[in-house]
C-alpha cells in the first residue's frame, strides 16, 4: 500500500488542482458596517453549465485509505467543510491510467472552500475528528452524467498519514 502525508493548504501546493479561499471572516471586507460584502472571492469553472447545484456530503470518520477516485471531465467541483476540517485527496487531471504515487492529500480547514479544476482526481472527503457536513457545488446531475469512478487496485490503495 502506498502512503501520502497530509499537506496544509497553500496557494503554491494546491495550484495544480485548483484554488481555495476562506469564506468565514475573510481577510478583506468591503462595504460598511453593519453589512459587509466581499465579492468574487474564488471562481468555480462550471464550463458550459449555467446552474450550480448545492449538495451536502455528510462525512463520518473512517479509515484514511483511498481505494477509489473520481473525476469530472467538463466541470470543476467546489467543497466547503462546515463544522470541522476535512482531508481531501487529489491527483492531476486523469489521462489514461491511474498513477497512485502522484496523489496528494490536503487538510481543508472548516469554512474554507476548495475549487477543483475539471479532470482532477478526487473522491468523498475524510473527516478528521468528527462527522462533518460538507457543501458540494457542482452543475445539476453531474454525478449522473459527468462522473467517472476509478477503483484502485489493492497495490494502488493509499494510506493517508496526518
Amino acid at each position: 500500500m502506498l502512503t501520502t502525508k497530509v499537506k496544509a493548504l497553500s496557494k503554491d501546493a494546491f495550484a495544480p488542482y485548483g484554488d481555495y479561499t476562506q469564506l468565514i471572516r475573510p481577510a478583506e471586507l468591503f462595504a460598511g458596517m453593519p453589512v459587509n460584502f466581499t465579492p468574487d472571492m474564488v471562481q468555480l469553472n462550471l464550463n458550459r453549465f449555467t446552474i450550480a447545484s448545492f449538495s451536502i456530503c455528510r462525512v463520518e470518520k473512517r479509515d484514511l485509505v483511498v481505494t477509489a477516485s473520481e473525476y469530472h471531465s467538463y466541470t470543476g467541483e467546489g467543497i466547503i467543510p462546515l463544522e470541522d476540517d476535512i482531508i481531501i485527496h487529489v491527483g492531476k487531471p486523469f489521462r489514461r491510467e491511474l498513477i497512485a504515487s502522484e496523489i496528494e492529500a490536503f487538510r481543508v480547514p472548516k469554512g474554507y472552500m476548495v475549487c477543483l479544476k475539471p479532470g482532477v482526481l478526487h473522491m468523498a472527503p475524510f473527516a478528521v475528528d468528527q462527522t462533518v457536513n460538507a457543501i458540494i457545488v457542482l452543475p445539476e446531475r453531474t454525478y449522473a452524467n459527468d462522473c467517472v469512478v476509478i477503483r484502485h487496485e489493492e497495490k494502488d490503495h493509499i494510506r493517508i498519514e496526518l
